[in-house]
């Protein structure tokens, strides 16, 4: 089965528009002034327009307050809220009642106990999404472009719903899904040519490696 594909830090209609094209079930603006993928709400509720209906527009933030988000919801209108920051069980669950919107909470993971974190989430967050740990020195929670041991995942519990993420790209995809099997999967720099650029050939070599993974896994299943 094709797992939810979310292409994340868009920043111009070329990329939008060719995620969508080739498949993509999210995109992913980013807003936090750290990041290269940074974008304004206004901006960034302009090229959500385009593709409207067709995919799941999410907001990405790290821990901002009800002022900020209320203004990126005004012009973005997401269909989620990715909570990428040091949010506690309790901000989720206030984030929720204020706004209604489903909220898929980040975790950056290096062993098997970052992963227990989730457990006072449970029921409140509607998503998780698993990233590496960032490197020393990197001032971004996510979009790094390193990844951590997908073995770790055999840990959860089979009914957990979650994104993969943390330096995905065309040549380790199918590897990743072999091992996780995971629902979701999540890339930003993975698709790039440089900080905060989006790469269209990238992008298509990504769609192909996993419509490739698809073919084969589905081989698997019929012999």
């Amino acid at each position: 089965m094709r797992p939810d594909i979310k292409i994340c830090g868009l920043k111009t209609p070329e990329a939008v528009d060719l995620a969508v094209q080739r498949g993509a079930s999210h995109i992913g603006f980013i807003f936090f002034e750290k990041s290269p993928r940074h974008i304004d709400p206004l901006t960034a509720g302009a090229l959500a327009d385009r593709v409207r209906g067709r995919a799941k527009i999410v907001a990405v933030t790290v821990d901002v307050d009800n002022e900020e988000l209320e203004e990126i919801i005004s012009f973005l209108k997401p269909d989620i809220l990715q909570l990428h920051g040091h949010e506690t069980a309790e901000r989720v669950l206030n984030i929720k009642a204020v706004f209604g919107l489903p909220v898929m909470k980040a975790f950056s993971v290096r062993t098997v106990d970052d992963l227990r974190k989730i457990e006072s989430y449970d029921g409140l967050a509607d998503r998780f999404l698993f990233d590496a740990k960032p490197p020393a020195g990197s001032e971004l929670p996510g979009g790094n472009g390193v990844s951590f041991d997908w073995s770790l995942m055999a840990a959860l519990d089979e009914g957990v719903d979650y994104m993969l993420s943390g330096g995905l790209n065309k040549d380790n995809v199918g590897q990743a899904l072999s091992m996780t099997r995971a629902p979701g999967i999540d890339i930003s720099s993975g698709v790039e040519s440089a900080p905060g650029v989006k790469d269209l050939n990238k992008m298509n070599a990504f769609f192909d490696a996993i419509e490739n993974w698809q073919a084969s896994a589905s081989e698997g299943v019929t012999k």
